[in-house]
């Protein structure tokens, strides 16, 4: 029998043939976050990635912070982003941060000064800008471009000493202003920023870009393989460039697609947005794609490391449909999740011929998927709590719920039949009256006729009152983004992302339940125990439903 041949992702290609042909002889990666915000599925790809890769070919994975702007960072994203890091399974070889590197990156900007190869610049940002040029045209040379050696040094010096004010002066790479690729065309270096850093305080006040720290950071690590998103493979060349005029640890970059996926956003910015003008409740909302937000709604860290490893790494863009991380989710859940029943939307069920004083206990599945789960003692009683909508007066013909002359069969328990309602002042109805089968326990009819549908139920008399909260997509549009002129990505938000429900009533097995306990609701969906709940109070977030919801809709 032929062995199945695993089709190769093409980093896994990059990295067998390095190894094969001794390029490297070890594999070291790098996940390099900004500490400014909270991360985002789609950094759960990156970090998938490049941990999953060095984890494969034995290697090793560093976490290394770029903080180089004082301004947008803080210890809050630092902590946050380790968390969620080692939440999905992952550990770092070493913990480095870009401003461990500042000393050492001033070093070798002074020595690309002293090569003719860097200058000061006095331009103010806004003429740096105009004078880069355009795709179809060349920038023109500032000024300040033929500065001395000795003068671009000394000012430098000044620069570090705080003698300039914010943007007064930046360092430029001198490289070629008709250069093709913009990013090329003397690319600033170092501004000013008279702002307390997050771990070096106010030693500085010049802080290299993102461009120069970061090829520089992956050598000093020997990074053998920096793997980023697709946005940053025009900033390849100016990686490759500064490593080259510096002669240090030859690192590479590798860019593959980033993550988009439908009906959300995932730009810092908008999710920042989000948070700070009140339109969810926080970083860690459930309806947030952020990490944090989708351990919080019920996310098992084993269904997003799966749905990273579904949709593969690809060379170029392409959209997601957010049902396919709910499947990875679902497929995970339905194998881990206890089943529990609980009515949302309760009225009550009261069985006319069951004495008051009538107690059965049987026996429910924890997880008809795992059978070390075992069973659960359930209790049964005359009086009961059933979903609103399974019942209706006046059904219609293939309704096969409760409806006064139809039998159901209410799970775990007896077999029905519906009689009359009772109905309020206004004509809604409080209870359903029926009868049951004693013969019928366990839901199986003696004489052999067949019940079509089956219902939930909880006990009233020994069931709990808890909240739930009903999650749902936080945009409508597929592409959120995608708005007409004069229109923001806000008017995309769904109205009806979360509906909260008060006085849901919960079978007495999720008493005493801890934080992100995960359940599936028989019949209603997969819920997870929220970190409001307290010992006294349940709270419980509906983590998707058991079916595409929005298949339908499409």
């Amino acid at each position: 029998m032929l062995e199945e041949k695993v089709q190769k992702n093409f980093l896994e290609e990059i990295i067998e043939n390095d190894l094969k042909e001794g390029k490297v002889k070890a594999i070291q990666t790098r996940f390099p976050p900004e500490p400014n915000g909270y991360l985002h599925i789609g950094h759960a790809k990156s970090i998938c990635i490049n941990f999953g890769l060095a984890q494969k070919y034995g290697g090793k994975t560093n976490l290394r912070f770029d903080d180089t702007n004082p301004v947008k960072e803080d210890t809050e994203y630092v902590d946050s982003i380790k968390e969620d890091i080692k939440w999905l399974g992952f550990n770092w070889a070493i913990e480095r941060y870009a401003s461990d590197y500042f000393e050492q990156l001033y070093q070798w900007a002074i020595e690309l000064i002293k090569k003719g190869k860097a200058y000061v610049d006095d331009q103010t940002n806004e003429e740096i800008r105009l004078n880069r040029g355009t795709v179809t045209s060349p920038g023109k040379d500032s000024p300040y471009r033929n500065r001395s050696i000795e003068e671009n040094l000394q000012l430098f010096e000044q620069m570090r000493e705080g003698k300039f004010a914010d943007g007064e002066k930046t360092l430029r790479a001198k490289i070629d202003m008709a250069h093709p690729n913009m990013n090329m065309r003397d690319p600033i270096m170092y501004r000013i920023i008279h702002t307390s850093h997050h771990r070096t305080g106010d030693k500085w006040c010049i802080y290299p870009m993102y461009d120069y720290a970061h090829g520089e950071s992956d050598s000093i690590e020997n990074i053998t393989h920096s793997i980023c998103t697709l946005e940053f493979d025009i900033h390849r060349p100016l990686y490759d460039w500064f490593i080259e005029q510096l002669g240090i640890f030859p690192s590479h970059q590798y860019e593959f697609a980033r993550l988009n996926i439908t009906n959300t956003v995932m730009s810092k910015r908008k999710l920042l947005q989000l948070v700070k003008e009140g339109y969810v409740k926080g970083w860690d909302d459930p309806r947030m794609p952020t990490i944090c937000g989708l351990r919080r709604r019920g996310y098992t860290p084993e269904s997003i490391r799966n749905f990273c490893e579904d949709i593969g790494v690809a060379k170029r863009d392409n959209l997601i449909d957010y049902s396919r991380l709910e499947g990875s989710l679902r497929d995970d859940l339905n194998k881990r999740a206890d089943r529990v029943m609980g009515v949302l939307h309760p009225i009550k069920l009261i069985i006319d011929n069951c004495p008051d004083d009538f107690v059965d206990e049987l026996e429910a599945v924890n997880n008809p998927e795992d059978e070390s789960k075992g069973t659960r003692k359930i209790t049964f009683s005359n009086t009961l709590y059933i979903e609103a909508d399974d019942f209706m007066e006046d059904a219609p013909k293939k309704y096969f719920r409760l409806t006064p002359g139809q039998e159901v069969r209410l799970r775990y328990a007896y077999i029905v039949k519906c009689t009359h309602c009772d109905k309020d002042e206004n004509g809604n109805v409080i209870a359903v009256h029926c009868t049951y089968d004693p013969a019928s326990r366990g839901g199986n009819a003696t004489d052999g006729r067949k019940i079509k549908g089956t219902i939930h139920w909880v006990n009233a008399k020994d069931c709990v009152n808890a909240e739930v909260r009903l999650f749902d997509r936080l945009f409508d549009a597929e592409i959120p983004d995608k708005v007409e002129e004069g229109k923001t990505f806000l008017d995309n938000l769904n109205p009806n992302s979360l509906t909260v429900l008060k006085n849901c009533k919960m079978e007495k097995a999720v008493i005493g339940a801890e934080h992100l306990k995960k359940y599936q609701f028989e019949r209603l969906g997969y819920f997870s125990v929220d970190y409001d709940s307290t010992k006294d109070y349940l709270v419980f977030n509906r983590t998707c439903t058991l079916k595409d919801s929005w298949a339908k809709q499409k």
